[in-house]
């Protein structure tokens, strides 16, 4: 049965179009938050020789890095879905996340200093490209951006213990779909009412499950009246049962 409700962007929030101006950040910048707190705005990260760079767009499939790259910027999704990959010893793909508009892909090269990972666009996705040696440094002079930095890993790392757990099935996908939800929410689209780029095989890769078991989950959540599901179209209709379905992996 086809969504009665198509997945809705709100045009002030689109990155697309909310480029910012000359003293604004673009709507979905992870980083103008911690900016605008400390009291810079963007006339004043040109002086400090900040290099920001847009970049873009990437079709579905293009990498952004490849694992072993050396590890030199940082990249904020402006628009579209990457994933990033890694490959077991027997040469198969583990997805290692997802990454929507407002997100920063790459801060997993930090220590190593070279890209652990490859990063693989989804969707057409554009980016702003951070120096990390530029930010790293406006960050020693800035406590909030570095608190934001910090804020990233730390989130990141949070997801990937919980979905390390050994949780049920049906509590993993719960809890992917409410963060992905609350993500999708907190770029300006609808957070009910969700356009999945990633495949259920690449679900299932993530959440170390068989794509036929996400694929059946889906179901029985949509049986449940949890959710209603159309092809990559996902509305999320109960929130409230379903969010505390996820809990249980909390």
């Amino acid at each position: 049965m086809p969504l009665k409700t198509p997945l809705i962007v709100d045009p002030r929030r689109d990155p697309m179009v909310d480029d910012g101006d000359t003293v604004r950040f673009c709507s979905t910048c992870a980083f103008s938050g911690a900016c605008h707190e400390a009291g810079y705005d963007k006339s004043a990260l040109r002086d400090l020789h900040v290099l920001v760079e847009h970049v873009g767009p990437f079709r579905a499939g293009e990498h952004v890095f490849r694992a072993r790259d050396p590890f030199k910027a940082i990249y904020a999704v402006r628009a579209g879905v990457v994933k990033t990959v890694s490959f077991d010893t027997d040469g198969q793909e583990q997805v290692q996340g997802f990454y929507v508009a407002g997100e920063v892909v790459g801060l997993n090269g930090i220590y190593p200093d070279h890209y652990p990972c490859n990063a693989i666009v989804l969707e057409t996705a554009h980016f702003c490209r951070f120096s990390f040696p530029a930010i790293s440094s406006l960050a020693a002079r800035m406590p909030g951006l570095q608190q934001q930095l910090f804020r990233l890993l730390s989130k990141e790392l949070g997801m990937t213990a919980t979905l390390a757990g050994d949780h049920p099935a049906e509590v993993r996908v719960a809890a992917f779909l409410i963060d992905l939800s609350a993500r999708f929410a907190a770029s300006g689209f609808s957070g009910n009412t969700l356009h999945l780029s990633m495949s259920r095989t690449d679900i299932g890769n993530y959440l170390r499950l068989a794509s036929e078991t996400v694929s059946r989950l889906f179901t029985r959540l949509r049986d449940q009246g949890l959710i209603r599901i159309d092809g990559r179209q996902l509305e999320i209709l109960d929130a409230n049962r379903l969010r505390a379905l996820a809990r249980q992996a909390s």
